[in-house]
């Protein structure tokens, strides 16, 4: 006799599933132009914070939140945004300098198509932002089409089985590359049997990703009405960044993965389509010229007005017991660079969005009256983590979650 069909035994929809987006600049933005001066709910909104307006409870900016002395270095240390950990002081950590994406990605599993997608506006390597457990970067997907296609372009029946083909045959090369490795390992000492154990590492994350693309190779791709234009990856920057988004959006309203990564860096020779006289990277090292500050606050204000057009998008999908995608979603915006005219990695520009949390405010996590000492930003990510479900009370070196920030009831 079977038990009845019971509310309980239902399992979790995709509506109403938790979702993770990191989005991070290369060169961070002008502090004095980002940092409201006043904490709390009545905060004002600074110059760059103004496009978030119609979302003021949806977002917590933070102040007083870097990843301390372990990530500094200028542009160098960018690349520990997500994770704190510079990879060349990775080595001796249980998961190397995994990032807060990848950390979230683990528990994903074949439930999406995509465990998670990296994206990028181009190849700048001091903007790889995602890091997976054996401390290698995962490389992003550039060109809006590719990432088109990954999403919603119908297979070939050809292709499908010449894929399945190879991804056969990859499966059995692991399986003989791992019978010698296991045999190895036997035989060398403990320094080596660290290293081997991050390529097992590495091994056991292709396996889990053939497997699962097997799986979802014979399921069909979502339908969605939305065309990218011809040409799209010669389009300057300017035009480009919104395509992004907008994909970012189809992904996660069709399930098609749960986390994502954004890198924003340098938008090209050409001055990226906006109305300015010189380079990004020229411009962030401003030394205070007011010239040079106001052309990089179009660049600035742009990926703001950006992030806001993110949100109104999620907002605007509705999902199961009258919440909506940015409710479900938590969308973490900001740099792992703090100043870049000082190429200062501290006090980073962070805004987290939606996710449930109690939003509203602006935070400031300094521990002194000087504005000197930081809280880790890695408790950020831990409760970003637990929000996501995570079962973890440390991230990096950071543990615990951040006080104050709280879940919605």
């Amino acid at each position: 006799m079977a038990l009845p069909s019971l509310e309980v035994m239902a399992a979790p929809t995709n509506a109403t599933a938790t979702r993770m987006v990191c989005v991070g600049l290369n060169f961070g933005f002008v502090p004095r132009l980002f940092f409201p001066t006043t904490t709390g709910k009545d905060y004002e909104l600074t110059e760059r914070l103004e496009p978030l307006e119609k979302f003021r409870e949806d977002v917590t900016v933070f102040s007083g939140l870097d990843h301390g002395t372990e990530a500094q270095g200028g542009h160098g240390g960018v690349h520990a945004y997500l994770s704190g950990v510079l990879s060349k002081h990775s080595r001796n950590m249980p998961e190397a300098n995994i990032s807060v994406d990848q950390k979230a990605a683990q528990i994903v599993g074949s439930e999406t198509r995509y465990p998670s997608l990296q994206i990028a506006s181009g190849n700048d390597p001091n903007n790889q932002i995602s890091w997976n457990a054996s401390g290698v970067s995962l490389p992003p997907i550039s060109k809006v089409d590719v990432l088109y296609s990954l999403l919603f372009q119908k297979v070939d029946p050809k292709l499908q089985k010449t894929t399945q083909a190879k991804q056969a045959a990859r499966a059995s090369i692991l399986d003989l590359v791992k019978t010698d490795a296991e045999y190895l390992q036997r035989k060398v000492g403990a320094q080596d049997k660290a290293k081997l154990d991050r390529y097992f590492t590495s091994v056991r994350e292709v396996e889990k990703r053939i497997a699962q693309s097997s799986e979802w190779l014979i399921k069909p791709k979502p339908q969605v009405d939305y065309e990218i234009p011809s040409g799209v990856n010669t389009m300057d920057f300017i035009d480009r960044v919104p395509l992004y988004y907008d994909l970012m959006a189809l992904a996660l309203e069709t399930d098609s993965t749960r986390v994502m990564t954004l890198g924003l860096a340098d938008i090209g020779a050409n001055y990226g389509g906006f109305d300015i006289s010189r380079g990004y990277h020229q411009l962030t090292h401003h030394g205070k010229v007011p010239e040079y500050i106001t052309e990089l606050s179009v660049i600035e204000q742009f990926h703001t007005e950006q992030l806001a057009r993110f949100l109104n998008k999620l907002k605007s999908v509705p999902e199961e017991n009258g919440k909506t995608l940015l409710d479900n979603s938590m969308v973490l915006f900001g740099s792992g660079m703090g100043n870049a005219s000082s190429h200062s990695n501290k006090n980073l520009p962070l805004i987290l969005a939606g996710g449930g949390f109690k939003h509203g405010e602006h935070k400031s996590y300094f521990k002194d009256e000087n504005q000197k000492i930081a809280t880790p930003a890695g408790r950020l990510f831990v409760s970003m983590l637990q929000r996501f479900g995570v079962e973890t009370d440390h991230f990096g070196t950071a543990s615990g979650t951040l006080p104050g920030l709280e879940v919605r009831a």
